[in-house]
């Protein structure tokens, strides 16, 4: 697992873990996706792990992690599920939960 911070915050309220394979077009799309969203969305709130399922399959399983790209929203509970290269940044948000946050 390859393990990226958002910040070094200690108060962490989103763990994330966006799983790939290799360097696909799709899994290079879902890491942009993501990171701009860490940085513009969630700075200093985030945790971040990407697993490349080709490296680490056995995280995928234990996951049951089927397709990739497939971002994983850990906290806050409930575990959300995203499928797919996060392009729908307005998907990416409710699943965060993030427009209750900007009301």
């Amino acid at each position: 697992m390859s393990k990226s911070d958002c910040s070094f915050n200690t108060s962490t309220q989103y763990h994330l873990i966006l799983f790939v394979a290799g360097n696909g077009p799709n899994s290079s799309i879902a890491r942009v996706n993501i990171a701009g969203i860490c940085e513009n969305e969630l700075a200093g709130r985030c945790t971040l792990t990407i697993v490349d399922v080709l490296k680490d399959f056995s995280a995928a399983a234990e996951n049951n992690i089927l397709v990739t790209p497939t971002l994983l929203i850990c906290k806050p509970e409930p575990e959300v599920t995203v499928i797919g290269n996060l392009s729908d940044h307005e998907k990416v948000r409710r699943a965060l939960n993030l427009e209750a946050l900007q009301s």
